[in-house]
């Protein structure tokens, strides 16, 4: 008993700890993870420039701002072509998601 109280609080903490560093993304390793994939295509052609936006985080603190809308301002961009989103994770302690806006 006392065996699958230890576990279970491990699993707990782990779980806790992890917090919204350790998801994020198309795909989460539990160890290591470093994955880019679509978010969203509109209708606009073309795609001559190019913003990002980051957000960070390390054992359960997070900042930044990954928002297309914040993306598209750093890349100088109104009309958006498709949005992409990358995100770094080392074992849920440290996290780093990305925000990419192609447009013009």
């Amino acid at each position: 008993m006392k065996k699958l109280i230890g576990y279970s609080s491990a699993v707990g903490l782990a779980a806790l700890v992890t917090g919204c560093i350790g998801v994020g993304g198309p795909i989460v390793g539990s160890i290591y993870s470093d994955v880019t994939g679509p978010v969203a295509v509109t209708e606009s052609a073309g795609s001559s420039k190019v913003g990002e936006a980051t957000a960070s985080g390390i054992i359960g603190f997070a900042t930044g701002d990954a928002s297309i809308k914040t993306a598209a301002a750093n890349g100088g961009i109104t009309k958006i072509h498709h949005v992409d989103m990358h995100s770094k994770h080392i074992l849920g302690i440290w996290g780093e998601a990305t925000t990419i806006v192609y447009g013009d």
